[in-house]
């Protein structure tokens, strides 16, 4: 059922974004970005821990998800070290990911080569 429930949520995330790309004029770009910035406004609120306890995986892997361990990191990070958490505590939170993302694009930067359209 978890696995159910993760698909079913992170599928609406797709079907938003979709639809956003098929309707407005915004960009993808500009669709990721406004995930994330969703993700940190529900963590605020606290209305996307509620999620992440029914959805699991599906509200935690997805962009809405990392806007979420940010918010969660700076909540931390402030309640740590003060004014200085704001900055820290969101780069504490989300280092592995970040790394992992630099990592493996140059890795695949070194494999593979664009071509001019």
């Amino acid at each position: 059922m978890n696995y159910l429930l993760a698909f079913v949520f992170g599928g609406f995330l797709c079907v938003i974004a979709q639809l956003l790309i098929d309707f407005t004029k915004l960009t993808p770009a500009r669709i990721l970005v406004s995930y994330v910035v969703a993700g940190v406004i529900l963590t605020f609120l606290g209305l996307y821990q509620p999620l992440v306890d029914l959805f699991g995986a599906g509200a935690t892997v997805p962009l809405t998800g990392f806007g979420n361990a940010l918010a969660k990191g700076v909540m931390k990070g402030i309640s740590e070290k003060g004014f200085l958490g704001v900055i820290s505590g969101g780069m504490t939170a989300c280092a592995a990911g970040i790394s992992a993302a630099i990592f493996f694009g140059l890795i695949f930067s070194l494999i593979f080569s664009p071509k001019e359209k």
